[in-house]
């Protein structure tokens, strides 16, 4: 990488360290200043307006139980004490809280990691909605390069809930991890296999079936990848064109998005969406929004966010007996979203170092956080977290109670 005095780029960093502690506050706002990326355009529609109802002071100082082997907390010490680059919460469309460290603006783009997985899965539910994915059709149907992969059986269904029989670790502190070689292949790391294919989709055939399809839930980043080829292949579109035509443009975000790319163009779909923070909260409102965007845009269909809250008659089963480490009992994964309860109220995006959307229903509040966490996972932060949101939609939706029984 260049010199920092010709480009900013901190002292020391690379494509070896980018993803390292000391530079995540950085890189994860700079993506296009050292990596390929290209525009998800938001196109010329209004923005959404957020009403600003600034009620930082009376949120920060909520009570939070703990959670993971936390102690109780404040909000404030919440996200004082889990690397916010930003977080904000809107309730009943509604800019209620919205605060920025280190630097950050609201015109900041900053990477999703994993978020961009839920956003990969919207574009499955659009094209579905509108007759062009048919989620229980064979992988292969869409993309028959894969047929010599383990990808061979696999249902885009598979895809959207993560049950293929795949074998794919997601230990990010294993450097030969597939996770990790992943993106060697997309040349996000250096390249220390030489026998690696160099493009996405190149990795993507190489991976093979360790037990059968439609199984137990395992969290995959690979899985998020198939599924955005099959969505460019059943529409005929690249990825960044099709988000902005059936998503970006329509919820009336303020700007444009960027996706990391490979050698060759090809998006990084499971988790290399950059955005702003206000335009996380516009988007996780469709789903609180049965659908609609805040610019009343019909995204996706009413059939598609009731299968999404609802699940397969196994999802809960499919969660339970996962050989990864959810600690979400009752929970489920359907359609790229997390449901960290037994019911559906709360449903969360989630992508590692600490970035999440919180959409939760029944309080009508959506929240979103934006982070560079040490570690790529941590549980505390994340369940504190978690928990300081539950504590601030609590706390929201009987103020509205309290203010709807004084107007009767």
């Amino acid at each position: 990488m260049a010199d920092e005095a010709e480009t900013g780029f901190p002292a020391g960093m690379n494509l070896e360290n980018w993803q390292s502690a000391q530079y995540l506050h950085w890189s994860f706002q700079h993506m296009a200043d050292f990596l390929p990326t290209a525009v998800i355009s938001r196109g010329s529609g209004p923005v959404a307006v957020l009403q600003a109802q600034p009620r930082g002071a009376a949120l920060d100082g909520i009570r939070v139980a703990p959670s993971h082997g936390g102690v109780p907390a404040t909000v404030r010490e919440i996200m004082d004490a889990t690397n916010t680059d930003g977080w904000a919460v809107l309730h009943e469309g509604n800019l209620v809280a919205e605060e920025y460290s280190g630097g950050m603006t609201a015109g900041s783009s900053h990477l999703l990691m994993s978020v961009s997985k839920t956003l990969v899965g919207a574009v499955a539910g659009a094209l579905s909605g509108g007759g062009v994915l048919d989620v229980d059709a064979l992988v292969t149907a869409y993309v028959p390069a894969l047929a010599g992969s383990g990808y061979a059986g696999a249902t885009v269904r598979n895809l959207l809930d993560m049950r293929s029989g795949i074998a794919f670790s997601e230990n990010y502190l294993d450097p030969f991890a597939e996770v990790r070689l992943l993106e060697e292949a997309i040349s996000w790391a250096p390249r220390m296999d030489p026998g690696l294919p160099s493009t996405l989709y190149g990795y993507l055939q190489t991976l093979r079936q360790k037990t059968f399809h439609g199984g137990v839930f395992e969290y995959r980043s690979c899985e998020t990848d198939v599924l955005g080829w099959v969505c460019e292949a059943a529409a005929g579109e690249p990825m960044p064109q099709l988000m902005s035509r059936l998503l970006w443009s329509r919820i009336g975000a303020e700007f444009d998005a960027t996706i990391g790319t490979d050698p060759v163009g090809t998006g990084m779909f499971d988790g290399g969406i950059n955005a702003g923070l206000r335009d996380m909260l516009r988007f996780g409102s469709v789903f609180l929004n049965d659908g609609v965007s805040l610019t009343n845009e019909r995204i996706l269909s009413p059939g598609w966010i009731a299968e999404t809250l609802d699940g397969a008659a196994d999802s809960r089963e499919a969660f339970l007996y996962s050989p990864g480490d959810n600690r979400m009992p009752g929970g489920m994964y359907r359609n790229q979203i997390w449901f960290p309860y037994p019911g559906n109220d709360v449903l969360l995006c989630l992508g590692i170092h600490g970035q999440m959307i919180y959409i939760n229903r029944p309080a009508r509040v959506v929240a979103a956080k934006l982070s560079s966490w040490p570690l790529p996972q941590d549980a505390l932060k994340l369940f504190s977290t978690l928990g300081a949101f539950d504590a601030m939609s609590a706390a929201l939706a009987a103020d509205t109670a309290g203010l709807r029984e004084q107007a009767h």
